[in-house]
């Protein structure tokens, strides 16, 4: 069955009302570095979370792969819409999480025309021009720096992939006739388009806030790249450095990982050092913090930027690790699991999978007991809890309403999800005033591999009379309390 998004109107009056709520500025101060500490003004700033890396650009998995890509793991993308992005970073930040990480800025290549594919990055108009900025993109990426404003969530951007997989250093290169490992060649025109794209983006005029980017205090850093672990010296200073004359105010991270590099310490211009923490890079994650630190030696900031596809308890422990291991007073800044997927917005949630491990959902779920989804998810915010002080992570707000969706059929039910919803409660009724009577309970919808076009969260099966006008409304609830009921939505059965 077909699924149904909200009307124009509603979706109109919920986009403007958001917009208008993005208009102040809600953090205070930029992150500053003070050697091997962050600062949050004169506190220190330390984080951890669930690496989104799809907060500007959508994964969508349950499409599946695109025929027409003969790499054959090419994906399909959407953009998001301004109530995901916001009922995202809502989650995140709701859940007590401070700071993020996103995915690259993606790469146009040769099969996304065939894969309806858009991109951030767009090849040069003239052959040997300079990349451009595809602006319908960039407003979902100013979107996302309004509301992490809004929401008090700092940003972490890295600029550039290693890897294809959002097109990366290759597909860059490919604009110029030139091999990926052009990128690190500081005299190369594939490195020139690089520069081009940093210095775009940095002093681009955010189309929501009407600030430059390099003004908006929710940027934590920039980061040359993704795992671009190919870097070489002169790579490094010269991107520092450039980045650092465009920009005064924000960070810069090396993007580099799995083998830390003494120029990137040496760098007068470069803040964070980061590695990733997946079996290529370490056997014992949870001791590698400690071996990461000792080398670091206090003089840089040191973050463990992604670290994940492993068990449970694998998990916690290098989360325990990343708050508590030091050197000589030195500790990490922080560190973010991979990954987290948010709320869709015709219902369900997004989801995706890296081996036998699917994305996280907050505030976890009990579909996801194969994934250990709510042991991992307490550790996190454990650790959070903890660098701020704290012995438990405190008690998730209460949610907020979802969205209930138009309803066609009682058999097709969907809504979208409420930030850190756990459970949701379906009443009818036959007057938008009730009385409500409860057609549904405990209601999850938080299945990993949901696919919204296949089949509905919730089917009315307590029995209702074609012809007759119903009234639904839905309450979200976790362990903390329930949410002000849903919207009202009418519909009329034409049959059993």
């Amino acid at each position: 069955m077909k699924r149904f998004s909200c009307t124009a109107k509603s979706t109109l009056f919920l986009l403007l009302l958001s917009g208008q709520m993005m208009s102040a500025m809600a953090l205070e101060h930029f992150i500053t570095r003070d050697g091997h500490r962050l600062l949050d003004g004169q506190q220190e700033f330390r984080f951890a979370g669930i690496q989104a890396p799809e907060l500007h650009r959508i994964e969508d998995d349950a499409r599946g792969k695109c025929a027409a890509d003969p790499r054959g793991w090419g994906q399909y993308f959407k953009w998001p819409t301004a109530l995901e992005q916001e009922n995202w970073i809502k989650a995140l930040s709701y859940a007590g999480f401070k700071a993020m990480r996103t995915y690259v800025l993606s790469v146009e290549q040769e099969f996304d025309a065939a894969c309806d594919r858009d991109t951030h990055i767009q090849a040069p108009l003239t052959k040997g021009g300079l990349p451009r900025l595809n602006e319908t993109a960039m407003v979902h990426y100013d979107r996302m720096i309004a509301l992490a404003d809004k929401y008090n969530l700092r940003l972490i951007l890295p600029f550039i992939d290693h890897w294809e997989w959002w097109g990366g250093r290759k597909q860059l290169a490919a604009f110029y006739g030139e091999k990926e490992q052009d990128f690190y060649d500081i005299n190369s025109k594939t490195y020139a388009a690089y520069l081009s794209i940093i210095e775009q983006v940095i002093n681009r005029k955010n189309t929501l806030t009407g600030r430059l980017y390099k003004d908006e205090k929710a940027i934590m850093s920039w980061e040359t790249g993704n795992e671009i672990f190919e870097t070489n010296k002169s790579f490094l200073n010269r991107t520092s450095a450039f980045i650092k004359q465009q920009d005064s105010n924000h960070l810069v991270m090396d993007g580099s990982y799995i083998e830390l590099k003494e120029f990137a310490l040496n760098d007068p211009n470069v803040d964070i050092i980061s590695n990733h923490y997946y079996a290529n890079v370490c056997t014992d994650c949870a001791a590698r913090v400690l071996e990461d630190l000792t080398f670091i030696n206090g003089r840089k900031a040191y973050f463990v930027g992604e670290f994940g596809l492993l068990p449970g308890k694998d998990i916690a422990a290098i989360m325990q690790s990343v708050v508590h291991s030091q050197y000589k007073g030195a500790k990490s800044v922080g560190g973010l699991l991979w990954g987290f997927r948010g709320h869709r917005q015709e219902g369900g949630f997004y989801w995706h999978q890296d081996y036998e491990y699917f994305s996280y959902h907050l505030p976890g779920f009990p579909e996801g007991e194969f994934n250990e989804e709510q042991y991992v998810i307490d550790a996190i915010r454990l650790g959070q809890a903890q660098m701020d002080g704290l012995k438990a992570a405190p008690p998730l707000p209460v949610p907020e309403p979802p969205l209930l969706l138009p309803i066609n059929s009682k058999d097709w039910i969907n809504w979208m999800g409420s930030p850190l919803g756990r459970f949701y409660r379906i009443e009818r009724a036959t007057s938008p005033d009730g009385p409500w009577y409860i057609v549904g309970n405990q209601v999850s919808d938080g299945e990993n591999g949901y696919d919204p076009e296949v089949k509905p969260l919730f089917s009315d099966k307590t029995g209702v009379k074609p012809g007759k006008s119903y009234f639904y409304r839905v309450i979200a609830s976790n362990e903390s309390g329930e949410s002000a009921p849903s919207n009202v939505v009418q519909v009329i059965p034409v049959s059993d």
